[in-house]
């Protein structure tokens, strides 16, 4: 196992630095952060946005025009999953839209629970946009 150097806080570092004649190298304000591996982050970046695998928020968005029906989803679309996969943020771009999602939203929720991978979803979340 390697040991990771010693690292001086900057007070001392710029006290060092001034005592031997050396400028800083770093700015002031600059933090230093531990290295990571690039398997490691890239590893993190397709677990995290879910690269190369199905996503509920895709199967969604793939059956949203059955869901909500071909005149609605003209005019919204499934934008996200929030609080861990149990609310859909849906954006309807027209306020009729919108309060007619409103008032099928319970149908709505029903029908993507059916849809693989989406069990979890308990609610809809409608914004404007």
């Amino acid at each position: 196992m390697t040991k990771e150097p010693f690292h001086f806080s900057k007070t001392a570092e710029e006290l060092i630095g001034d005592l031997r004649g050396l400028s800083p190298r770093t700015p002031r304000k600059q933090r230093l952060r531990p290295t990571h591996a690039l398997a490691e982050v890239v590893d993190q970046l397709v677990t995290q946005y879910q690269i190369g695998r199905e996503s509920p928020e895709q199967t969604i968005r793939e059956h949203w025009v059955e869901t909500v029906g071909a005149a609605n989803a003209e005019y919204s679309h499934a934008a996200r999953l929030e609080r861990g996969g149990r609310t859909l943020v849906v954006i309807a771009g027209h306020s009729v839209v919108r309060n007619e999602l409103f008032l099928h939203r319970q149908g709505i929720v029903e029908k993507i629970r059916q849809l693989p991978g989406c069990a979890g979803v308990k609610e809809l979340n409608l914004r404007a946009g």
